[in-house]
């Protein structure tokens, strides 16, 4: 289904290849990776993708999933999984995934994006540069 190639660096998904550095392609802060490793059940991950809507245009959505599926990249950091669709990769690169302990909210957040030209107040939705 997938094969890494460590020296290449390239992954193949049903033939299509492309280029893989998973950890600079996405970070996790440790606030993140500490309530992953809370919700997350053995074999769970944290499905991010990115969606169009939302008032700027495109939006992250998080969910815990524990399938994976064959257009998913795996990125596995300090014993957590976090899964990102071929797709959605190439808007998230660079990005960091962070979790946020507010009054008004408890949540997964991508915290920063450098493709991301405009975000809304709320931080959910954005638009591309």
């Amino acid at each position: 289904m997938f094969r890494l190639d460590r020296c290449s660096r390239l992954l193949t998904v049903r033939g299509f290849t492309c280029s893989v550095r998973s950890r600079s392609q996405l970070k996790l802060t440790e606030k993140c990776i500490t309530q992953l490793k809370k919700v997350a059940t053995d074999g769970d991950a944290l499905r991010v993708c990115v969606d169009g809507g939302g008032c700027s245009g495109y939006q992250y959505k998080f969910s815990v999933d524990h399938e994976i599926h064959e257009d998913d990249i795996l990125v596995e950091v300090d014993g957590v999984k976090v899964l990102v669709d071929l797709v959605s990769l190439d808007t998230l690169k660079g990005s960091t995934i962070d979790y946020v302990d507010e009054l008004i909210r408890s949540a997964f957040v991508v915290s920063h994006n450098p493709n991301a030209e405009q975000n809304c107040s709320c931080g959910v939705s954005f638009s591309l540069k």
